[in-house]
């Protein structure tokens, strides 16, 4: 599996995605983006809680495009990388479906980008900071977290695209 083809797979999913399936909650429960007084979409949770005896609450797919942009990749190159640019408040995503898309094309770019330029000896470099114990782990090991955290997660937006599109379709009871 290489960058390249999580990628393809990823974007390739959300080729044509529509504000109402972007912002779909399939649930009650379900974490989304939401806007503010100030008209700024903001995550609802951005590391829920799991309480034993409850289902994680459901979230939607510009839920999982914040996690996998802001919680995933843009942290990571906020927490192993020198040279961060400002991100602002990691708490707001965008509120369109095209936006969304293009926020987490650039949360990508960014992290690839500082990955490649590693080579082959920086990818086995320890880190040398970052949190949870990741200090003494190679970059190796960050790009690997990453295509799984992309992958697993990018699945589960193809299969809420596959969802919406049925529910959609389903007769009103």
């Amino acid at each position: 599996m290489t960058f390249e083809g999580v990628r393809r797979r990823l974007f390739g999913r959300l080729e044509g995605l529509a504000d109402a399936e972007y912002l779909w909650e399939p649930a009650d429960d379900s974490l989304n983006i939401r806007p503010g007084r100030d008209g700024t979409y903001r995550v609802d949770s951005l590391f829920p809680e799991s309480v034993p005896g409850v289902p994680d609450p459901v979230t939607t797919i510009a839920w999982r495009m914040m996690h996998i942009g802001t919680g995933c990749l843009r942290g990571y190159v906020i927490h192993f990388f020198e040279d961060v640019p400002d991100f602002g408040d990691r708490l707001t995503w965008p509120g369109t479906a095209k936006e969304g898309v293009r926020a987490l094309a650039e949360d990508w770019e960014r992290f690839v980008s500082r990955i490649a330029s590693l080579g082959d000896k920086g990818l086995l470099a320890p880190m040398g900071s970052g949190p949870g114990g990741w200090a003494d782990e190679h970059y190796l090991k960050l790009a690997l977290h990453a295509l799984d955290e992309v992958a697993h997660h990018g699945g589960e937006i193809g299969l809420l695209r596959d969802l919406y599109l049925r529910e959609s379709r389903r007769p009103q009871r």
